[in-house]
């Protein structure tokens, strides 16, 4: 319950309305007690004494007060489902923000199957809790309290002789309780494991069909599904037990009552009122217990859910603002430096990704970093703008570390195109602007000219209203890369960092692009990450990394004299004799 109860203060602006929830239940289980207490006057003072104006001021009580429940139970449903759904909300929105709150080191923790998973049948796992808790999560031991007492008001006599049969009664339920909280939870994992199956795969549909590999997701989602299916029949032909047990012990008790009631009654010391009315409260009293069986799984689903919700929330972001921030120029490139700069993914003890960084890159300049794949290429750059804390070392802006500034003032001064391009479901449009959501047409406009975007863009159906569909797959890579490059640009920002933005792009279009930056992003520090030695050429600085450190640095016709790593990448991708012409 731990879990449950970490989510409670969820619960607390809706206090009035759980409030008013719970007094309608009470009513309506007062209700509930009080028709036996009825039934028994119809007998034993209307029926057995030929009255018949007892009988019908009873049935008139007995019809206003069922009309009373009913208004009661609406109003019961009314403000529970309020409250419920309310909370669901206010969930999945703490829920959005912490995840908008998490470094890149949180997320490589938490992949997205997981999150869409604990945003959605997590947060719904709580919210029908927290709705059958305010419905008939109090009402069945109320219901059941309340019917032995006043089976020990009706007759204790009979009330201790049936007392066995009820504790019986609670051991069995106690029993199933206990083994059904586990099977509930172990349900709720593999349902965890087939939602990111589902999810992977509606996600990466276009790659399945790509590698032909249909014949194989289907076979591991046959497997999962299979997997999630047998446990559901184990467990609910378990829970399918309890209820013939129930009906069993039930009937056993209304043995008990209409035998020993029977003989009491011939020898006059009950009414028959009094046995019917017994009988009900017997009812009464044994139905709320299978109620609370499937209370048990539906709070041990809650809790399974609240686990993960709260693993989410408890979540502790890796990159911290400090206590106490320095503030940076704003509108003006910066002096990058990095100094002795090492950095392990997720602070383990692998083989670092970077060993010793030093760089330096001046107001204005423009860094291109070149390297194989995996020699640390794109960590640098994240760590520039603070997306990832060095492991050692210390990365400043003017002569100010980064972990002194705010990650937000930080971030306002940078402009991202990442490796992987990201569109967003709107207009292209929407998309250039995502940044600086007040720009005006015109100054899009010429940030798409800037990145090559703005002809093919013109000639798109509807031009810059055009929607972009999930994912951006009614556009070209190349045509991404582009709208991507234009969303930076946008910004004009201090701090300008291109991951391999143009691998898209043919090297004519790179070449107009890199003129056009000349002039657009002269007032910022730009790092370049790229494959293509065509794209590092007309850099202020080269570097070239491997295996985590720098080899090389320096323009190009220097690093062409003086790096043998250098050349052998431009010979590579140029040709020998390129490579000897250009020394």
């Amino acid at each position: 319950m731990k879990h449950i109860s970490k989510l409670l203060h969820f619960l607390r602006p809706y206090w009035k309305y759980s409030t008013y929830s719970l007094v309608f239940l009470v009513l309506v289980v007062l209700i509930d007690l009080a028709i036996p207490r009825l039934i028994q006057r119809v007998i034993d003072q209307g029926i057995n004494q030929h009255n018949a104006q007892v009988v019908l001021t009873t049935a008139i009580i007995m019809m206003s007060l069922s009309i009373l429940q009913v208004l009661f139970a609406l109003g019961n449903n009314h403000y529970s489902i309020e409250v419920g759904e309310s909370v669901a909300r206010d969930i999945r929105e703490a829920l959005f923000l912490k995840i908008q709150s998490f470094s890149f080191s949180n997320l490589d923790h938490l992949n997205t199957g997981q999150l869409m998973v604990r945003l959605s049948s997590d947060t719904t796992a709580f919210q029908r809790m927290t709705q059958v808790s305010l419905r008939i999560g109090t009402r069945a031991p109320l219901l059941m309290i309340g019917s032995l007492i006043l089976m020990f008001v009706t007759d204790s006599r009979l009330a201790l002789m049936i007392l066995p049969i009820l504790l019986v009664t609670f051991a069995v339920i106690a029993f199933f309780i206990v083994k059904m909280g586990p099977l509930f939870i172990l349900i709720l994992r593999k349902l965890d494991r087939l939602n990111i199956v589902l999810q992977e795969n509606i996600a990466g549909v276009r790659l399945v069909k790509a590698f032909v590999r249909a014949a194989f997701e289907n076979e591991r989602f046959a497997e999962v599904n299979e997997d999630y299916t047998d446990q559901n029949i184990r467990v609910m032909r378990f829970m399918a037990t309890l209820f013939p047990i129930m009906g069993l012990l039930v009937n056993i008790g209304m043995v008990i009552v209409i035998w020993a009631g029977g003989i009491q009654s011939i020898q006059g010391r009950v009414s028959v009122g009094q046995i019917v009315a017994f009988i009900n409260y017997l009812q009464t009293t044994m139905g709320p217990l299978g109620i609370m069986v499937m209370l048990a799984n539906v709070v041990a689903a809650g809790s399974a859910s609240a686990e993960r919700i709260n693993e989410v929330l408890d979540t502790i972001p890796e990159v911290q603002d400090a206590e106490e921030t320095a503030s940076l120029p704003e509108g003006r490139a910066q002096r990058i430096k990095f100094e002795g700069v090492s950095f392990h993914f997720n602070g383990t003890n692998q083989t670092p990704v970077l060993r010793s960084v030093d760089l330096v890159a001046e107001p204005g300049q423009t860094i291109a970093i070149l390297g194989a794949t995996g020699a640390g290429k794109s960590s640098i750059v994240n760590l520039v703008p603070r997306f990832y804390d060095a492991t050692s070392g210390r990365i400043t802006w003017n002569d100010i570390d980064v972990r002194r500034v705010k990650q937000g003032d930080l971030l306002q001064q940078v402009g991202v195109v990442p490796q992987e391009t990201i569109l967003f479901s709107g207009t292209v449009r929407d998309n250039i602007r995502y940044g600086r959501p007040n720009a005006s047409d015109d100054e899009v406009v010429a940030a798409a000219q800037a990145a090559q975007a703005h002809d093919f863009i013109a000639n798109l159906p509807n031009g810059y209203d055009t929607r972009i569909e999930e994912r951006g797959v009614n556009l070209s890579g190349g045509q991404k890369q582009r709208i991507a490059i234009a969303r930076a640009l946008l910004l004009r920002p201090a701090v300008l960092i291109l991951d391999d933005s143009t691998s898209s792009v043919d090297v004519e279009t790179e070449t107009k692009i890199q003129n056009a930056m000349k002039d657009w992003a002269q007032n910022s520090t730009s790092f370049v990450v790229a494959q293509r030695i065509s794209t590092v050429l007309r850099a202020d600085k080269i570097i070239v990394i491997d295996d985590g450190q720098i080899v090389a640095e320096g323009a190009h016709n220097e690093l062409m004299q003086t790096s043998e790593v250098y050349r052998e990448i431009y010979a590579s991708q140029l040709g020998e004799d390129a490579r000897l012409e250009a020394v």
